[in-house]
């Protein structure tokens, strides 16, 4: 029998970096993923020289320096801003909202009169205490940047109506009164050059790691034969280690269509465009090339990303913000503290949205205590 310290279910970020830290103990660590192929939906895979962001775009950005040094011990990171377009019908705007949004939608360019058109605005509304998410939005920038640039990519994102959705997930809309194209406010940002695979692969050197099987496969299944383990970090969706004997949570998904252009080595002049029509089914498209200063690749890759409804057999990506399933997850948590030597982790054990630093902050965090 062979025996480890830790089974941890979940090969990415969160699951990689407590791999690493467990292992720089002395721990000795076995790592399964129902994927194949590690780092989860941080995955990168470089097609056409071009390396593509297989689950979306993701940018690394933190204000946290232990995290970006941590980070930077595994790859170097280059200088890139994230800077994203929004599209609306013929029309084109900056984000965040800043005054480079408000000129191209008003014609105005001094922060005073911005700010008092979207003050008129926002009186003519007379919302006191926002109920749904239109109703934070409209308090927020008024009706002409809701109508354009927020309503209808938010109903393709989550699936309802805006009136539907809960005000909490638009509180910290970024709002600006400077030029300022940078999306994050973090003082550190950018991209690891050669992209993210290279991360996971080093975060888990010393870990025994099996790709391809999930953790029901894993215990009942040859590859766990002679196995055990003394304590198990499970990344998976928490309802799905209890068999769903409380019910299901409920996600968003994301369906990624991927084209290569060899005929083209600039398809639209930016790594991401939204796209905030209602009419148009897909939310944005991805230019990976722009991520990533690339002067011999020949031709373009680019993603169109579509939000899409959930059911079992497809990737969860959102967990839905509302009470129904709060309420259920704290449900099935109270069944985890009956598991002696189980803990959860990242966004589908903890239900929660992360950015990749929060991921990270949080498995270091988690290493430390346990």
């Amino acid at each position: 029998m062979k025996k480890y310290d830790w089974l941890i279910v979940g090969a990415g970020l969160y699951g990689a970096v407590f791999a690493h830290e467990m292992t720089a103990k002395g721990k000795s660590c076995i790592v399964i993923d129902k994927r194949d192929h590690i780092g989860g939906n941080i995955y990168t895979k470089n097609e056409h020289g071009i390396n593509v962001h297989v689950y979306g775009a993701h940018i690394f950005h933190t204000s946290d320096r232990e995290v970006w040094e941590f980070m930077n011990r595994f790859a170097e990171f280059n200088n890139y801003i994230n800077s994203p377009i929004a599209r609306y019908k013929d029309e084109l705007y900056n984000l965040p909202f800043n005054m480079n949004t408000f000129s191209r939608m008003w014609g105005l360019y001094a922060p005073d009169e911005v700010k008092e058109r979207i003050a008129e605005q926002i009186r003519d509304l007379d919302i006191t205490e926002p109920k749904n998410l239109e109703e934070q939005a409209l308090s927020l920038v008024g009706t002409d940047i809701y109508e354009k640039l927020i309503k209808g990519y938010t109903m393709k994102q989550w699936g309802r109506p805006c009136t539907e959705l809960s005000p909490s997930i638009i509180k910290r809309l970024p709002v600006r009164f400077i030029y300022d194209n940078n999306y994050f406010n973090d003082r550190y940002q950018g991209i690891p050059i050669g992209g993210y695979t290279g991360i996971a692969e080093k975060l888990l050197e010393g870990s025994e790691v099996h790709t391809g099987v999930s953790f029901k496969e894993f215990k009942t299944g040859a590859v766990s034969e002679g196995i055990s383990w003394e304590n198990l970090l499970y990344t998976g969706a928490v309802d799905e280690y209890f068999d769903y004997c409380l019910g299901r949570l409920e996600y968003r998904t994301l369906r990624f269509e991927t084209e290569y252009l060899p005929d083209k080595d600039n398809f639209q002049g930016n790594a991401v465009v939204n796209y905030t029509e209602g009419e148009i089914p897909y939310t944005r498209i991805i230019e990976h090339r722009h991520f990533e200063k690339n002067d011999t690749a020949k031709g373009t890759v680019i993603t169109r990303e579509y939000p899409d409804s959930w059911v079992p057999g497809l990737e969860p990506y959102y967990p839905m913000n509302d009470e129904k399933n709060f309420s259920l997850y704290n449900e099935y948590k109270k069944l985890l503290e009956k598991e002696e030597n189980v803990y959860l982790g990242g966004r589908l054990g903890l239900y929660r949205y992360f950015d990749m630093d929060k991921i990270v902050r949080a498995a270091l965090d988690a290493a430390r205590t346990v």
